[in-house]
């Protein structure tokens, strides 16, 4: 598959003569899709939010209309106001998130890295993995416009290093170049902030070990290291059709790689489970089935989960997520709601 090209081309083709092509799998259509509505787009983020942000606003935007091109429907509207529909989305949910959280403001693509939990965690725990979470998205949020982009697309938006180059319009090695450096300025931050806890005795107030912050971050790091690799396989789980009470959107993205004890899931659109139950992910090698743990949508649906161990080191040849009493048997439950591969 060519690389996405964000230039202009087909200049004298409609919007929906382009939005059929894109839908058809052509990719360089978006370049004039993007040329005659990024400014316009832009000017509107930028009413509301800061430059940076207005730009991510519209990087968002292209990519959503590059995925969801085929769902596009002329009979409803134009292209222009499907666009700027999603951009208003796009600017609310940005607005909403920065209202809710103002200490560390995160987007959509709040730099999640959960651990997946043994049970439910306690208050101290709880706390502690806040304050983990702040302290990387904040490190994260520090980063050079040109590098938090291109890591941001590779981490959050499940796409390979050719792809990220596509959607920025850069050499592939520059993005390369610019994960890379991503990362190593991300581990230089969080050890740092490693040497803060150790000295200022941070560590005691929360009730952990520096060892365990450590050993966190690692895995934090390693988790990075894996979904910007280009040797990572990712698989897409589909909402199983006629489960109860999950929309057809619901789906799961898993990412990981044989020999390589880590993995990381992203669940989207998967309401709260009913009270007593919870979201459970299983995998399977041969016909043997395992659990690795549960997932807590947040309210919009969304979760994004580490996992590791001898499991996930050879890469899977099935995975389901079903909805399930909190105690579970050996053997997925009933209820599956998305699954990999589809029957």
């Amino acid at each position: 598959m060519r690389p996405m090209r964000l230039v202009p081309s087909g200049r004298d083709a409609s919007d929906e003569e382009l939005l059929r092509q894109l839908a058809a799998g052509q990719q360089d259509p978006l370049g004039p899709l993007y040329s005659r509505y990024a400014p316009l787009i832009f000017n509107l983020a930028a009413q509301s939010l800061d430059r940076v942000a207005a730009e991510e606003i519209v990087q968002d935007v292209f990519l959503t209309v590059w995925r969801r091109a085929d769902t596009f429907d002329p009979e409803r509207g134009t292209f222009r106001s499907w666009a700027l529909q999603i951009a208003h989305n796009r600017i609310v949910n940005e607005l909403r998130q920065r209202s809710r959280r103002p200490r560390t403001a995160p987007s959509d693509d709040a730099f999640e890295l959960d651990a997946v939990p043994d049970g439910e965690p306690d208050p101290a725990e709880r706390a502690w993995r806040t304050y983990q979470r702040e302290v990387v998205q904040a490190a994260f949020d520090e980063l050079p416009p040109h590098q938090r982009q291109p890591l941001g697309l590779a981490f959050f938006e499940d796409l390979t290093h050719e792809q990220v180059a596509a959607v920025l319009n850069l050499p592939l090695g520059t993005t390369k170049s610019r994960i890379r450096a991503g990362l190593q300025r991300l581990r230089g931050k969080l050890a740092m902030v490693v040497a803060v806890v150790a000295v200022g005795g941070l560590a005691s107030v929360l009730g952990v070990r520096v060892q365990q912050w450590r050993s966190a971050l690692d895995r934090d790091e390693r988790a990075l290291t894996l979904v910007t690799s280009s040797d990572t396989q990712s698989v897409r789980l589909e909402a199983v059709p006629g489960a109860p009470g999950i929309p057809a959107t619901a789906h799961a993205v898993y990412r990981g790689q044989t020999g390589v004890s880590i993995a990381v899931m992203t669940v989207s659109n998967l309401p709260t489970p009913p009270a007593g139950q919870v979201y459970r992910i299983w995998v399977r090698h041969g016909s043997g089935w395992a659990t690795l743990g549960t997932v807590e949508p947040d309210e919009r649906g969304s979760a994004r989960i580490l996992l590791e161990g001898p499991d996930v080191a050879a890469f899977p040849d099935g995975l389901e997520v079903t909805r399930e009493p909190s105690a579970t048997g050996p053997t997925p439950g009933e209820t599956v709601v998305v699954r990999w591969p589809t029957p």
